[in-house]
């Protein structure tokens, strides 16, 4: 890898790059919600869905990072609408008052619950604060978010809906020194079945597993990686990163959005209970 810079930087974010799918469900008149809103995946899927005519309802901690959104997806010219609001994921009244607040913007029938973070360190050193932040905003969020917006979808002309969860190939598997974060991702396996058992064929669950993407916790968790291993960043993409991967190039926050825009869309009405698995070869395959 010749310029680990450059191979670092997440390109910007164009129309081109996005999905675009005729469904009759998306129009203004529809709700999506998507935590973790204000960048990487969920900056992304927020544009994206905006894009595709949906009222987005963004929710994210980050003030700045939820106006910055809000630029994107003017500058895309998103055919949707776009409201981002500050909420702490691991306040109940927090989520319950985004949900309220997005279905009062239309049919809610769609929730994204992306946000996430990362910690290294082994078992025996990983600090309970740290694993009681990291499963607060990814496991037990994702449940108060579905608990919330379930009565609003199911009381829709139809109940048609979808819960996506942003699961990882450490939602299939598990590596040393990050043992909260895969414990949240298998987590949510389980969610998302569970989702799916209710629903009753019109509300589904489904979740969205990826490798590495370029996003501002991909390059944090490179350089905690680093240090926890003792090697340099360099190895850290190639030989941990990409070192078993036979696609070798990581994925863009679009590629990830798109797979949420499918997800959400009719094309995808058989997706219920069940992973979409989008890894370049990490998870089936090995040397």
């Amino acid at each position: 890898m010749s310029d680990p810079e450059t191979s670092l930087s997440a390109p910007e974010l164009t129309e081109d790059d996005l999905l675009r799918i005729d469904d009759p469900r998306f129009g203004t008149d529809t709700v999506a919600i998507v935590t973790g809103a204000a960048s990487g995946i969920g900056q992304a899927t927020a544009a994206a869905l905006a894009v595709n005519g949906l009222t987005v309802v963004g929710a994210d901690i980050d003030a700045e990072g939820l106006a910055e959104t809000d630029d994107i997806v003017e500058r895309l010219g998103a055919d949707g609408a776009y409201h981002g609001v500050e909420t702490d994921l691991t306040s109940d009244d927090d989520v319950e008052a985004v949900v309220a607040a997005a279905a009062e913007e239309g049919q809610l029938r769609y929730v994204a619950n992306i946000a996430g973070m990362q910690h290294i360190a082994s078992i025996a050193e990983f600090p309970m604060e740290k694993y009681d932040l990291l499963t607060d905003v990814m496991l037990r969020s994702p449940f108060k978010m579905a608990q919330a917006a379930i009565p609003h979808i199911e009381a829709t002309d139809d109940g048609v809906g979808a819960i996506g969860n942003m699961s990882s190939i450490h939602g299939h598997y598990a590596t040393k020194d990050k043992p909260a974060y895969i414990t949240a991702k298998h987590g949510l396996t389980g969610l998302t079945r569970a989702i799916a058992a209710e629903g009753n064929g019109t509300l589904r669950g489904f979740s969205v597993s990826v490798g590495y993407v370029l996003t501002p916790l991909m390059v944090n968790q490179i350089e905690d990686t680093a240090a926890e291993r003792g090697i340099s960043e360099d190895e850290v993409i190639e030989d941990v990163m990409l070192g078993q991967a036979r696609t070798k190039e990581m994925m863009a926050p679009a590629d990830v959005a798109n797979l949420f825009t499918f997800g959400f869309s009719g094309h995808a009405k058989h997706l219920n209970g069940a992973d979409l698995l989008f890894d370049g070869g990490y998870t089936h395959t090995y040397e």
